[in-house]
């Protein structure tokens, strides 16, 4: 084990680097593990929950279940103490700007957020950020392509108020483009050619993914020029690849080339995953069958029709997993044949809820970039980064989940 001090912080790595060398640090003390793995396919940076990921040379799916990583564990009590006093933190010292993610830029108290796109999904989001996140969002910017959308929310939040205690939710302004990154959280709810309802298409995520990829890839673009540092929230359908698609747009140089200038891939987290959650729970509350997901389930990978739910991880059974997917997958069906589009429980459970959940740093559901794609798992954001849920999966759910990963790393 070698110990390294960088501007100001102690590192340490498995072998030895060109760096300044240091003395081992105090049992519990900030500590940065150095590891190597490809930029393109691993994040730049994040909050370690098992030291097998320290030493691990690819990231994938195995992160979700660390006993499936083959390479021993690095020994040391430092390591150790840091881990358990949760101020062990990774960084990808193969990645160009792996300095900058040393001392990670946390800007304390209330953060202030940008939507992008105030139609039926940006709507209700953005309603629901106003009731109720005056505990972390200390103001929300919103911008359209209509000027009269905009200044309609604009005026429509602004005369939503209690009675003497006019400051009690975040104020809420119109934003324009050359401001939509002067945030902490930029959310991404654009959207164009939603199917209509009765058209008759099923997989309408998918088909919505050509359209919006172009719109977020122009997005990515202006965050990348701005020098983004906070959350890219990817909200609009496809969730998950264009979560991809914006991580790699972003990255792109003038020659088309992956350059790491843009923005880091735990900077980016799909919300999709939220929703499909909150569904299986649904049928779960109306199903005695599917009653132990309420206490024992998770759900894991993509807003569409890869997701993953497990009725129980402990006590986990396929053929009821896989009906209780199913079920979950087609809830929007159910809604487009009754004539509406099924965009509130989606606005809600993954857009607000888990917006507030992440700001709050508590576990939520959402999609984390694990071996080249964005993979939906229970999360939270920490100090020391982004840490994902690591459970014992059983064989025929981790096969499920690892499916899963492979036809999204097939789409982008």
């Amino acid at each position: 084990m070698f110990f390294y001090y960088v501007d100001g912080v102690t590192c340490a790595c498995a072998r030895e680097l060109p760096l300044p060398r240091a003395q081992e640090p105090a049992a519990g003390a900030p500590l940065v593990w150095l590891y190597e793995r490809s930029p393109e396919q691993s994040r730049a940076s994040f909050a370690p929950c098992d030291l097998r990921q320290l030493s691990a040379p690819v990231e994938d799916v195995r992160f979700l279940d660390c006993s499936r990583l083959e390479s021993p564990a690095p020994e040391h009590p430092a390591l150790t103490a840091a881990l358990e006093a949760r101020t062990l933190r990774a960084v990808n010292y193969s990645h160009p700007r792996w300095r900058e993610l040393l001392r990670p830029e946390a800007r304390r108290g209330k953060k202030r957020v940008n939507l992008l796109a105030i139609g039926d999904v940006g709507s209700t989001l953005l309603t629901a950020l106003v009731l109720t996140g005056s505990d972390v969002i200390s103001e929300i910017g919103i911008c359209d392509l209509s000027e009269k959308v905009t200044a309609r929310w604009e005026i429509e939040m602004g005369q939503v108020a209690l009675p003497w205690n006019y400051d009690a939710f975040p104020p809420v302004r119109a934003v324009g483009q050359d401001e939509l990154f002067d945030c902490d959280v930029f959310v991404f709810i654009a959207s164009k050619g939603i199917p209509p309802v009765g058209s008759g298409v099923r997989d309408v995520r998918m088909a919505q993914f050509e359209a919006n990829a172009a719109i977020a890839g122009f997005y990515a673009g202006k965050a990348r020029a701005a020098g983004f540092r906070g959350l890219y929230a990817s909200v609009s359908d496809p969730v998950d690849p264009l979560a991809k698609t914006v991580f790699l747009e972003s990255n792109r140089g003038e020659n088309g080339a992956f350059d790491g200038k843009g923005l880091f891939p735990e900077q980016i987290q799909g919300f999709g995953l939220g929703v499909m959650n909150a569904r299986a729970a649904y049928f779960a509350k109306r199903d005695p069958r599917f009653a132990a997901f309420l206490t024992e389930g998770r759900s894991f990978g993509p807003h569409g029709g890869d997701l993953v739910v497990a009725n129980s991880v402990e006590r986990y059974d396929d053929a009821l997993s896989r009906e209780l997917t199913r079920r979950t997958v087609e809830a929007n069906l159910e809604m487009r044949a009754l004539g509406f589009k099924p965009y509130v429980a989606p606005a809600l459970s993954s857009g607000a809820l888990s917006l507030l959940l992440t700001l709050r740093g508590e576990w939520h559901c959402g999609s984390v970039f694990l071996g080249g794609v964005y993979m939906g798992c229970k999360n939270r954001y920490t100090p020391a980064g982004v840490q994902t849920e690591s459970l014992a999966l059983p064989e025929p759910l981790f096969d499920r989940i690892r499916s899963a990963a492979d036809h999204l790393a097939a789409i982008v």
